[in-house]
């Protein structure tokens, strides 16, 4: 059995018919690693930076100390299973 190489597989992919392009797109995509999609994800949770920036900084801590009082009452409950 012969190694394919990329070149073979693109060689071959001129022969696919226009109306199933789409389909190819799709199954190469399928294929594709997650990184892809995580990096979406990243820039999506980047895009809120700075959305604290106009704050000024006694209401940014009075959010931080609040967030962490909520998170603790919410957090650090004895569970019994």
């Amino acid at each position: 059995m012969t190694t394919l190489t990329l070149n073979d597989i693109i060689k071959e992919m001129k022969d696919i018919p226009v109306d199933r392009l789409e389909e190819l797109y799709q199954f190469i995509h399928s294929m594709t690693p997650a990184t892809k999609h995580t990096e979406r994800l990243r820039k999506k949770i980047l895009s809120f930076g700075g959305a604290f920036s106009d704050m000024s900084s006694n209401d940014y801590s009075d959010f931080l100390n609040q967030t962490k009082k909520t998170r603790n009452e919410l957090f650090n409950r004895s569970i019994d299973l």
